[in-house]
């Protein structure tokens, strides 16, 4: 499996966090990695549009007649990516920002 997020493992990264880290003094959190939340909440928005998918889907076969729920089911995974685009849109930013440092 290939890593979604391979900018993060980089090495480069790497010591740029560490440097961030030692000129912010801040330390590590008891807290869950940032790319691990990212990665859940991907995987999450993930499985919203399979299920809204297979909603539409057994709506079109015929084995579901609630259109409301179905409806309700495209809306949830639709907000959800467009959630998750705003993050990676405010994530691009900041990295933009980084990048303008002059080190």
């Amino acid at each position: 499996m290939t890593d979604p997020l391979g900018l993060i493992n980089n090495a480069g990264a790497a010591n740029r966090a560490n440097l961030l880290n030692k000129t912010a003094g801040t330390g590590a959190t008891d807290g869950p990695a940032f790319k691990d939340v990212l990665l859940k909440n991907i995987e999450e928005v993930n499985k919203l549009q399979q299920d809204a998918e297979a909603a539409i889907e057994d709506l079109a076969a015929g084995r579901r007649d609630d259109i409301a729920q179905v409806n309700i089911a495209k809306q949830k995974a639709d907000m959800a990516f467009k959630m998750l685009l705003q993050v990676r849109n405010k994530m691009m930013d900041a990295y933009e920002e980084i990048k303008q440092f002059r080190v």
